[in-house]
């Protein structure tokens, strides 16, 4: 018998990949200048030159044998030490190569942890607007999936909403900042006051909550804005990240969790976590993918393109009366849908060949996903038809 819940969820595949795959299938009919695809986070600019040498170099001159072989589960250990070095001189913190753990990208990262945490009965809040996978990947651990209402003025934390969620039954809140999809970055100031909160609210039900810190777009921020290391601020956090946005390598799939020394039950939990990625046929992660990060923890992201789509678009799409809060990172817009409902939205722009992405799966069914890492001139020729949507809006 096929599991009728898994068959279900099949049915009702990612709205982002839906609106990535039209726009395929439109650019081979009118012409890719002609499509307007705003749908995926894919970075549009290219890895670092340093990368691609590093990559070619390991190709060049290393053993195939070694270079394609297995590494331990949890990683090599020079390149988990690599990354614990780097990651302590940034965050002032000891990361200890034992805190780390391998994976294929932050994702699976995130799986493994939330497994680990998946006691019977297990709650999980995520900070609305949150990345829709957070639900998939909850549930699929047998959690109860919790967002909050969202802080619509700011996409700061709605932190009375969060205190609400909170249950004796609560094991972890999920915190992605810089934020997908509406590009705000927590402010310290917002991370203490989370901070108090939840250590008020773990004590009052008598086990710790922790900070699971989804941090892919760490590195992508812009005009001076911070990104604290939230460790730094509540010891009760796993980070959870992926170098494939600040390095341009989303289909290289690598990343990690981070349980750091701090952390309430981290030996414990550390090991459960790789316990559920042994479950979840984890055996490394990409061993060359492996090498090459270990030689490019000092490599810092190319913005440029980012922020010159970032700047465009805020600037023309407010003068043209849409509302939206400038994002300080990541590379996404979040854009209040003029009429109030971003599927209708998505809807009318579609047929104009502009893919925007509802956000109901977001959590904020009023807004809708513009991502900035795509080409500029496409942005652009793109301004005309945001432009006669507000003005046709009933």
């Amino acid at each position: 018998m096929i599991d009728e819940s898994l068959y279900q969820s099949g049915t009702k595949p990612s709205t982002i990949f839906q609106l990535f795959e039209y726009g395929l299938k439109q650019a081979a009919i009118v012409g890719r200048e002609n499509v307007y695809d705003y749908s995926l986070g894919n970075p549009s600019v290219p890895a670092p030159s340093q990368v691609t040498d590093i990559f070619q170099q390991l190709l060049d001159q290393e053993d195939p044998i070694a270079l394609h072989g297995y590494t331990p589960a949890a990683g090599a250990l020079n390149v988990r030490q690599a990354i614990a070095e780097d990651l302590s001189a940034r965050s002032g913190m000891t990361i200890r190569l034992q805190n780390l753990f391998l994976t294929c990208g932050a994702a699976p990262a995130l799986l493994y942890v939330l497994r680990a945490l998946a006691a019977e009965q297990a709650e999980v809040v995520a900070i609305t607007p949150y990345f829709p996978e957070y639900r998939v990947y909850a549930e699929a651990c047998g959690m109860r999936f919790i967002p909050t209402e969202a802080d619509l003025d700011q996409f700061q934390i709605n932190l009375p909403s969060l205190e609400r969620s909170i249950t004796s039954h609560t094991q972890a809140v999920i915190v992605n900042s810089p934020n997908n999809p509406s590009g705000a970055v927590y402010s310290r100031e917002t991370l203490e006051k989370l901070a108090a909160l939840l250590t008020a609210k773990a004590k009052e039900i008598g086990h710790p909550i922790y900070i699971i810190a989804d941090e892919p777009y760490r590195e992508l921020v812009y005009d001076g804005a911070e990104v604290p290391f939230i460790p730094g601020i509540y010891p009760d956090t796993v980070v959870c990240y992926s170098y494939s946005k600040s390095l341009s390598l989303p289909g290289e799939r690598l990343g990690y969790f981070c349980v750091p020394d701090g952390a309430a039950d981290s030996a414990r939990l550390y090991t459960a976590a790789c316990a559920a990625a042994r479950m979840m046929g984890h055996v490394c992660a990409p061993s060359l993918q492996q090498r090459v990060i270990g030689a490019c923890t000092h490599i810092r992201p190319q913005l440029e393109v980012y922020d010159k789509n970032r700047r465009t678009l805020y600037d023309a799409l407010t003068s043209y009366g849409y509302r939206c809060v400038y994002p300080s990172g990541a590379f996404y817009l979040f854009v209040e849908a003029p009429g109030g409902s971003a599927k209708a939205f998505s809807d009318r722009a579609k047929a104009h060949n502009l893919l925007v992405v509802p956000g109901g799966d977001f959590g904020c069914p009023a807004f809708f996903r513009l991502s900035t890492c795509v080409d500029s001139g496409m942005v652009e020729r793109s301004l005309p038809i945001f432009k006669r949507l507000a003005e046709q809006t009933p």
